[in-house]
């Protein structure tokens, strides 16, 4: 008769479950989609093609470890205006789901992740990785004394293609900072978008963006030609770095969904922002991505 072999399943309480699920919505995991495609076109646009899987995956983990890091450091940040904002009343510090030291803790585990996946990477990603935590944090703070606050975030996920090089190739290429550039004028467009909801609430906390500075017409002006910018960074990228037709077929589609992003909202309706924010720009970072992977592996 076979002998039984007991299990090696350590049991998860429902409670464990569900912190893990709070922490997840804490720091928008899902959001990943906007940085994760841009790094992946740094790292197989400098190795030409499949980088290989150790830097694949502790780029991958780099990435999501860096930007957790950053957006809980937001969500602390920022958790004494979550609190008197309707919009923001739902979030999980505000409602206890996630306690203030669970969160801090959480940041310092993403950041210790962070340091040594780039110590797996080579010396110079270790090097940077401390420069790297300081400006993901920074940001945080710069709504409360700049409106350039958006092109600080962007700046954070404009480093994701430049990571991706220096993973593969530890040296400051120009293909990649162009990348990083398109990146930094994308992600300030769309934030300005989603910074529009809050402009009222903005001026009576005396916090600052472009809406809550210039008006949300200006605004909603100014966020369309910092996608002008990032369209005509991405074509100088892929020049720079000798990709073909299919990644210029792309480039092309995505500047497409760019002008239909700015046709779907207008000064006097926001109704569609989040399909304008998220499902939009996920399909552009995603679209790029792939064109990109394709321009090299075809090329």
């Amino acid at each position: 008769m076979q002998k039984k072999v007991p299990s090696l399943r350590f049991p998860v309480s429902k409670g464990d479950r569900t912190m893990v699920g709070a922490m997840a919505r804490l720091v928008k995991v899902e959001h990943s989609v906007f940085a994760l495609p841009f790094a992946y076109i740094g790292l197989f646009v400098a190795a030409g093609g499949w980088p290989g899987w150790r830097p694949f995956l502790l780029l991958t983990v780099a990435m999501v470890a860096m930007r957790s890091f950053a957006m809980a450091v937001n969500r602390l940040a920022d958790v004494k205006f979550d609190r008197k904002n309707p919009r923001t009343a739902g979030r999980e510090l505000v409602t206890g789901e996630v306690s203030l030291r669970a969160a801090w803790v959480f940041a310092a585990g993403c950041a210790v992740v962070f340091v040594g996946a780039c110590a797996g990477l080579n010396a110079l990603c270790l090097a940077l990785s401390p420069v790297a935590l300081a400006w993901g944090a920074f940001y945080s703070l710069t709504k409360r004394f700049t409106w350039l606050c958006h092109f600080v975030l962007g700046s954070v996920l404009g480093l994701a293609p430049v990571a991706g090089w220096l993973a593969v190739a530890p040296e400051f290429a120009l293909p990649a900072i162009l990348f990083g550039c398109g990146v930094t004028c994308w992600v300030a467009g769309f934030d300005v978008l989603y910074a529009c909801q809050d402009v009222e609430f903005d001026r009576s906390q005396g916090l600052h963006s472009m809406p809550s500075r210039f008006g949300v017409g200006t605004a909603l002006a100014l966020a369309a030609f910092a996608h002008v910018d990032a369209a005509a960074f991405y074509l100088l990228a892929g020049y720079a770095a000798g990709l073909g037709w299919i990644y210029y077929a792309f480039w092309a589609v995505c500047s497409a969904v760019l002008l239909v992003e700015h046709k779907l909202i207008s000064e006097h309706d926001l109704s569609r922002i989040n399909v304008a924010f998220f499902t939009l720009n996920g399909v552009i970072a995603a679209l790029l991505g792939l064109g990109t992977l394709l321009a090299v592996f075809l090329k």
